[in-house]
């Protein structure tokens, strides 16, 4: 769904400000798509556990126990490659954790489970925790 006139030019507007309050931020952000490049690795891990799998299998058949060895480490680092780039490749949240003394609440669910705030104030709060501990 594209953006209306006005939203285009508030977004312009917040991009600006971003530009101007913090260029070294800015410029990292421009530089692309972090979950384009995690969505690469995490292929990439793909196929080195296929790759792994191949030459682990291979070894005995050819009697070489360095070649299983080998194609252990190479599977090994590609399960490594995906499980480290899962989360940011395909946006996927961890489940809340057990709430601290100060984010509990009525439901039980802790800080999380209020629903989303401004990240200032979440930063705001990380703080406060930070600083109380």
């Amino acid at each position: 769904m594209p953006l209306s006139e006005h939203e285009q030019r508030l977004l312009e507007q917040i991009e600006r400000a971003l530009v101007d309050d913090d260029p070294k931020f800015a410029s990292s952000v421009r530089t692309g798509d972090r979950r384009l490049k995690a969505r690469r690795k995490l292929q990439l891990g793909a196929l080195l556990v296929l790759v792994g799998l191949a030459v682990l299998v291979a070894g005995p058949v050819t009697g070489s126990v360095a070649l299983g060895v080998v194609g252990f480490l190479v599977a090994f680092g590609g399960v490594t490659l995906g499980v480290l780039n899962y989360r940011s490749a395909t946006g996927a949240v961890e489940p809340a954790g057990p709430a601290g003394p100060r984010g509990s609440s009525a439901t039980g669910r802790g800080s999380r489970g209020r629903g989303r705030q401004p990240m200032k104030n979440r930063l705001e709060e990380r703080f406060r925790r930070r600083y109380d501990q």
